[in-house]
């Protein structure tokens, strides 16, 4: 027998350990199903779960137990990123703690402690994914530097170097001054903060007197200036294009150029260029063929190609000083208030610099020209689709790609150097050594390129390096092109569109034929989270909390398509009340002896309510499946929801206890083989959201099944009896009409009230004559009469299909009483609905309140009116005779 209560903490990671210990989650090709194949976007490292991962694995496991579940040779690929910055962060703040650095162990001594670092503690995040549930094939797990993938990268390396697509350039980078590497936008992280705009007075060279003035929030940068730019229909700045000013503190001539970046209507409509210090300046600078002075040093400290004064000072010691000096030579014509977006290291915490330094580059403009023309003809679709366009924006003004970190810990550029400086790109040291001889004639000593290669690179393979790539292995010619990629919007362009152009280069096909989008985890307010909000909801504590089925199914439920998931906990205690509405239903089938009947037929039942129930399923299931095959996952979670706690608990097996106490026997057995089957088809329903409780109930309330329900298959029933359906459907709808009056006006619970129904035609009669008893009981009548008026006083009436239902209050309320009650209401919710009404009809309002509030007030007024419109139809119910 069940017991009375589910325990989660017991349940679940006893299933997990079964299924993985059994190879369940396992692809399996020997047995000639259809592929399907989702690539699991490896999770870093150093990572523990947040509700981000707990979102987007939950959706890739509902996918995939689906398509196990259907027949589908279903492989889940899994793995874990390298994670190149924040690994060695945590190990050299370990290190530190022993009073050591990198430097102080050496390249291959630190990279040895990292692995160790790895080894022990990196598998957090995928010790995590198991509790959520998670059934990849954790037997084929990679790692983005194992050898397997580290022979992958090598060779993609090699590949587009020697096809011209990988080269080294001097380009502007984002600087980490903290971490003296290369970063990338997405480390970037941009902050509000309160500065100011300093407005500075360059002198024209040769008219004394005359000055152009440039607005700047980095006065420090001017020491880099190698132009002045104004708009070329700028009638103010016509007459000095060509000419020249002279730099202060620098005491260089620079020109004054025409160029449509400067914007007229900002500021003094000229603009300082700085091409080694801003990324629009460098490009303004390519145009104009401008000098690239790059004036700080890797510690983001003033270097040599500053006047002797200024060098060796920090950044920003610098800026006090170039004010101050502007000052003095009243150079400096104001200073004013401004608010700007400040890049931050993601990691470090400082403020990074656009910095002019010798990388790696990746030719991305060429690469993305197939991978813009896949999506353009639906060879790889975006479900949302409006993401196409954010896809399209990206890839087509797409930048050089940097892919080399001054780092340690990652990929190793296969490139060395010569002794002049010349480079040899190979696959190994030796074919490196090879190349050398031949271009120099003799053996000369090499030096291996120090820089590792962008997380991003080897990320970018993961379609096809994890499944052997280079080598043409049968599970790459099976599961590639995987089926879908199930990522968020913030990747599209790091992630998504770099596996597309390195899967369409390297493999000729695209990586996936599906890209779901989906939407952020939101607190309940609508806000994002963040440690400094203080509004982080931690998945593993609701876990612990509520169970991991009731975290999964609200996470689905909420995920509808292009909509933010505002969760809140409230939420989560729900569904794990739907947990134990399923727990209880089971229990209540098992103690009325409904075991599961080998070779039982629903469509072969006799009893009506039987039949209703295996058309509801079979409903149930068909919209199940379409929303899940259609990323629908709330609309899947929803049609579950209200099949079991609606079709299933409250109505079925409120109609079925009559027949289960009664004294047919037929009919009893028949009902206990329906319910039991019923609830078997739920299990199976269910699983893909709730696998836990549902393989729990599934091995509980049978003998041996011979397997997991895991790899069960999945409800086919197609079956509908019209006529059964409709004529229950009524019944529900009106007993349904009942209740809902009865709640409208306060009617006690206990209390039992006459109904009266005028206006029936034959069939309606017919049916409140076959259903009598049921009526009686579940809508808590003390009689059931057919009328032709009403009779009694203090009347209220809802209208079912074409016979009016009349039930008599006067004896069960205070007709006055509730009318007031029902007045007070509807004033007092038209009075809020005003207030709302009148904020979001203010223009400034909506314009400058967070969008979150916004959208709070919005929600608030379509819930209140809503509720006004109910009370104010229970209000209009009242007749009297």
């Amino acid at each position: 027998m069940l017991d009375k209560t589910y325990r989660p903490g017991e349940v679940e990671p006893r299933h997990y350990q079964n299924w993985e210990e059994s190879g369940a989650f396992a692809a399996r090709p020997e047995a000639g199903g259809q592929p399907y194949t989702i690539m699991m976007p490896p999770p870093n490292v150093t990572g523990s779960l947040h509700m981000g991962h707990a979102l987007t694995f939950t959706l890739q496991d509902i996918l995939v137990r689906y398509h196990r579940m259907r027949g589908f040779d279903a492989l889940w690929q899994p793995g874990t990123d390298h994670a190149g910055i924040a690994t060695q962060m945590v190990v050299e703040r370990q290190m530190a703690a022993e009073k050591l650095t990198r430097h102080d162990l050496g390249r291959e001594k630190f990279i040895e402690r990292v692995w160790t670092w790895k080894a022990e503690s990196g598998g957090t995040i995928t010790r995590q994914l198991r509790r959520l549930g998670a059934s990849p094939d954790w037997a084929r797990e990679r790692f983005t530097m194992d050898e397997g993938l580290s022979r992958a990268v090598r060779k993609v390396f090699v590949d587009l170097y020697k096809q011209g697509l990988i080269y080294r350039d001097k380009r502007l980078v984002n600087w980490d001054p903290k971490l003296h590497t290369a970063i990338s936008d997405l480390e970037v992280e941009q902050r509000e903060v309160r500065g100011h705009m300093w407005h500075l007075k360059y002198p024209i060279e040769g008219e004394a007197g005359r000055f152009i003035i440039v607005a700047t929030t980095r006065p420090e940068t001017m020491l880099g200036d190698s132009g002045v730019a104004v708009h070329p229909d700028d009638d103010r700045y016509k007459d000095l294009v060509g000419k020249f000013v002279r730099l202060p503190i620098a005491d260089r001539l620079i020109p004054i150029i025409a160029d449509e970046y400067s914007d007229p209507e900002k500021g003094t409509g000229a603009v300082k260029i700085t091409p080694a210090h801003d990324f629009n300046d460098f490009e303004v600078g390519k145009r104009h063929s401008l000098e690239m002075i790059n004036i700080l040093d890797r510690d983001a400290h003033i270097n040599e190609n500053a006047p002797a004064a200024y060098q060796g000072l920090e950044r920003y010691e610098a800026r006090k000083r170039i004010v101050a000096e502007f000052e003095a030579l009243g150079l400096l014509e104001k200073i004013e208030p401004h608010v700007l977006q400040m890049p931050y290291g993601d990691r470090s915490g400082v403020v990074i610099e656009p910095w002019l330094t010798d990388q790696w580059f990746v030719d991305a403009a060429t690469l993305a020209k197939p991978a813009i023309e896949a999506v353009e003809s639906g060879r790889t679709r975006f479900v949302p689709k409006h993401w196409e366009n954010t896809y399209y924006e990206w890839m087509r003004n797409i930048q050089p790609w940097c892919i080399s970190r001054q780092i340690w810990w990652g990929h190793q550029v296969p490139a060395w150097y010569g002794p002049d400086g010349h480079y040899f790109v190979e696959l190994s040291e030796a074919e490196a050594a090879a190349a050398a001889q031949a271009h120099y004639g003799k053996p000369v000593e090499l030096t291996r390129d120090a820089d590792v290669l962008d997380t991003w690179f080897s990320s970018a393979l993961w379609p096809f390096s994890t499944l052997g790539w280079p080598d043409q292995t049968p599970a790459l010619s099976r599961y590639y092109p995987t089926d879908v990629l199930v990522t968020g919007f913030d990747i599209i362009f790091f992630w998504v569109a770099r596996m597309m152009m390195m899967g369409l280069h390297f493999m000729g096909d695209v990586p996936f034929r599906e890209i779901y989008i989906h939407a952020l985890v939101r607190d309940e307010k609508g806000q994002k989270m963040s440690k400094s909000k203080g509004n982080i909801i931690d998945p593993l504590v609701l876990i612990d909390k509520y169970g991991c089925d009731a975290l999964r199914f609200t996470l689905a439920a909420l995920a509808a398509q292009g909509r933010d998931i505002k969760l809140a906990e409230s939420r989560v205690e729900g569904y794990r009340n739907f947990a134990t509405k399923l727990w209880n239903a089971a229990r209540f089938c098992q103690m009325n002896e409904c075991l599961p009947v080998a070779g039982f037929d629903p469509t072969k039942a006799g009893e009506q309510v039987n039949r209703w129930i295996a058309g509801k399923l079979s409903d149930a299931a068909a919209r199940v499946s379409q929303a899940i095959e259609s990323y629908r996952f709330n609309d899947a979670a929803n049609a579950a929801y209200q099949f079991v706690w609606n079709s299933f608990c409250d109505w079925y097996l409120e109609f079925a206890k009559p027949i289960l106490q009664g004294e047919d026997g037929a009919a009893k057995a028949e009902t206990r083989a329906t319910a039991a089957w019923v609830l078997d088809q739920i299990l199976h329903l269910l699983h893909p959201f709730m696998p836990f409780i549902t393989e729990e109930l599934w091995q509980q309330l049978a003998g041996d099944r011979g397997g997991f329900l895991m790899t069960a298959a999945w409800p086919s029933l197609d079956f509908e009896d019209a006529a059964v359906g409709r004529e229950l459907d009524w019944l529900v709808k009106l007993i349904s009409s009942i209740r809902a009056v009865r709640a409208e006006m306060n009617v006690p619970p206990g209390a039992r009230v006459p109904l009266q129904v005028k206006g029936a035609g034959e069939e309606t009669k017919r049916r409140l004559a076959t259903h009598r008893e049921s009526i009686l009981t579940l809508a808590r009548a003390a009689s059931l009469d057919l009328v032709l008026e009403a009779e009694g006083q203090g009347v209220v009436q809802v209208v079912v299909d074409e016979a009016t239902i009349l039930l008599p209050l006067a004896d069960v309320i205070d007709l006055a009483q509730e009318k007031a009650r029902l007045a007070k209401e509807i004033a007092k919710l038209s009075g809020d609905i005003e207030k709302v009404e009148k904020k979001l009809g203010n223009r400034e309002f909506v314009a400058k309140a967070p969008a979150e509030v916004v959208e709070e007030q919005r929600e608030r007024l379509s819930e209140w009116v809503a509720a006004r419109d109910k009370l104010t139809e229970a209000l209009e119910r009242f007749s009297t005779v």
